[in-house]
């Protein structure tokens, strides 16, 4: 599973591929992918990316027009990057992200379909899946571990 460091490096590289770049096309080659119905997923298509941060171990696409393009890794998803004209990945391709200068390729290995993908027009629902470990202080920490009887894992 992409824990949070993976999902930095993936952060970085995607800023310099992808930010200020137009999202030309949105292909969903596994319909299971996409959780959401409502904004459409064609209203992504022709916004440009302003920014991409982290929720939790979410990627989140700041596109204008204040819509935001979330991907969830999950266990087996993997993002790659493809130059124009390449071809993607066989079967394990879930979506495409095409781009003027590029595709960004939403893969999964293995046959269970945890990845997801949302498209949001506002991230106020969105959990975050835990505490922000990078905003929590040590009082904030300890209340969340004794908040519920978890694992360590789950808790945070």
């Amino acid at each position: 599973m992409p824990e949070l460091p993976d999902v930095t490096v993936y952060i970085e590289a995607l800023e310099s591929r992808v930010l200020g770049h137009t999202l030309q096309r949105v292909k969903l080659l596994n319909p299971f992918i996409l959780r959401t119905a409502v904004p459409p997923i064609a209203s992504a298509e022709g916004k440009r990316v302003t920014e991409i941060r982290r929720v939790g171990k979410r990627i989140v696409f700041v596109l204008e027009g204040s819509l935001y393009l979330v991907l969830h890794l999950m266990i087996a998803g993997r993002l790659r990057w493809l130059e124009p004209k390449a071809k993607p990945p066989g079967r394990i391709t879930l979506a495409l992200l095409e781009f003027d200068n590029g595709t960004l390729a939403f893969t999964e290995a293995g046959t269970k379909r945890r990845a997801s993908l949302h498209l949001l027009s506002s991230l106020e629902g969105l959990d975050p899946g835990g505490i922000e470990i990078f905003a929590a202080d040590l009082a904030a920490f300890a209340q969340r571990l004794k908040s519920e009887n978890h694992t360590l894992k789950r808790a945070l």
